[in-house]
């Protein structure tokens, strides 16, 4: 590894649970995805955000200054699709990947990952008893893993770890970077929303 990582940023999902776009969600002065682009800013050298179809973008302008947005060309095509397209558009070998709806990812997790993936396929971390694949560092030529699993029908992100040689990484390992994990808080129904407000000290109540 060089020490030049990559980002990519999945932006292209359904929120049914949430009711509207995770990913534009407001979160103090900026939304989600902006808060997520911001913080990988501080130590990646190419973010990469991979988002709904054209016509169906509701991203900040501000984020077509900061990273590489490319479209789905069809609508919820799904994680594994979208990561694999994430990764051969990456520029460096060693990439994080996460979903855009943890706005309370520590770039510090993220690049420990990346440092981890060497002799590596993956670094998934596996925190609160499940393996993380969305929060995850891969080799970018983990793509064509990817596009094996889809050819083979298997659209779950976290089959990867099975097909690839992927260090799976504990919860102690993880605390050295983010002491609380709160980089895995994720915002899958307006319940977690508010509860990541609170975290933050955002919320209105």
């Amino acid at each position: 590894m060089d020490g030049k990582f990559s980002a990519i940023v999945l932006a292209g999902g359904r929120s049914a649970r949430m009711g509207r776009p995770k990913a534009t969600l407001s979160f103090g002065a900026e939304t989600v995805v902006e808060r997520i682009v911001g913080e990988l800013a501080r130590s990646f050298d190419q973010i990469v955000i991979v988002a709904a179809p054209a016509e169906a973008e509701s991203l900040p302008p501000s984020i077509h200054e900061k990273a590489l947005v490319l479209h789905d060309e069809t609508a919820y095509p799904g994680p594994l699709d979208a990561l694999r397209r994430g990764l051969e558009a990456a520029a460096h070998d060693a990439v994080f990947a996460c979903s855009c709806d943890l706005p309370m990812l520590d770039v510090e997790l993220a690049r420990g990952l990346c440092a981890m993936l060497d002799g590596y396929d993956a670094a998934i971390p596996k925190a609160g008893g499940k393996l993380q694949p969305l929060c995850a560092a891969y080799h970018r030529r983990c793509a064509a893993a990817l596009a094996r699993l889809a050819s083979a029908g298997v659209m779950r992100v976290r089959e990867i770890a099975g097909l690839v040689n992927a260090h799976i990484v504990e919860e102690a390992e993880l605390r050295r970077f983010d002491p609380e994990l709160r980089s895995f808080l994720n915002l899958n129904t307006p319940e977690e929303y508010r509860k990541a407000l609170r975290l933050a000290g955002l919320a209105r109540d």
